[in-house]
């Protein structure tokens, strides 16, 4: 069975002193660079049906408006 490289929960959060503010800039990046890569293609989809109910809405509005000569 591996062995934990830590003794320590503290000890895991300082990984190393010197490195832990570069090391948990990176965690909190990639954090960041996941949630928009979830996030966004849910935004794009919700602005991209509301476009067409708004075309959509303008394309029955002007089928029904007489046509003037």
């Amino acid at each position: 069975m591996p062995t934990l490289q830590f003794s320590s929960l503290s000890e895991f959060l300082q990984m190393g002193g010197v490195y832990t503010f570069h090391i948990w800039t990176v965690y909190l990046l990639f954090a960041i660079f996941i949630g928009y890569n979830l996030i966004q293609p849910r935004m794009a989809r919700r602005q991209f049906i509301r476009e067409q109910k708004r075309r959509a809405a303008r394309d029955a509005e002007l089928a029904t408006k007489p046509r003037e000569s």
